[in-house]
């Protein structure tokens, strides 16, 4: 808090898989921080259209305008001085870099391979179907994004520091991101 407000510490950012809850939930437990997930925002518009996420996430992909909207609430929450001290979505930290905002902006990177591995861990299934799936998810996603805002999620100059996760456990990624809020 800095005057009685909250003030955007962070961004956190990463694929599917990569930790990035996890990371979140530990720096909010160790900060007492707030946070915001953009995959809850989604999950809940998902619900609130009764859909679920699989067929939101097809209409997402058919009508630009259902993501632009999400992504809105996400822009207000890390500009609000009422907002979480941590945003956590794909694109946060390229956000917080458009809009200046002075906060440290985290993307945790992991291979296809980990991510599968940890996914499969998470959700169970078939190594081979978890990393197709995986791929296939992050190629979507890097074309939507690229149509939506002119994003190129392999460039990394928007973020402040990068975490290779792939041979780091969970402790250790958060101790590398709690290190570098010091």
């Amino acid at each position: 808090m800095n005057g009685g407000e909250r003030i955007l510490r962070m961004t956190v950012s990463g694929p599917p898989g990569s930790g990035t809850s996890t990371l979140v939930g530990k720096l909010c437990e160790d900060r007492d921080w707030s946070s915001v997930n953009g995959g809850d925002i989604f999950r809940e518009e998902a619900s609130n259209r009764g859909l679920t996420v699989v067929e939101f996430s097809a209409l997402c992909k058919q009508d630009f305008d259902v993501d632009r909207s999400l992504d809105t609430i996400l822009r207000h929450a890390m500009s609000d001085p009422k907002g979480p001290e941590v945003v956590e979505s794909r694109l946060c930290g390229w956000w917080a870099h458009e809009l200046g905002l002075q906060c440290l902006r985290v993307w945790v990177s992991v291979s296809d391979e980990e991510r599968a591995r940890r996914i499969q861990n998470r959700e169970g299934g078939d190594y081979q179907t978890c990393l197709e799936l995986s791929k296939q998810r992050q190629s979507d996603d890097m074309e939507r994004y690229r149509e939506l805002y002119g994003i190129d999620l392999d460039d990394m100059s928007p973020y402040s520091l990068v975490v290779d996760a792939d041979e780091l456990d969970a402790n250790e990624v958060f101790e590398v991101v709690n290190t570098a809020l010091e």
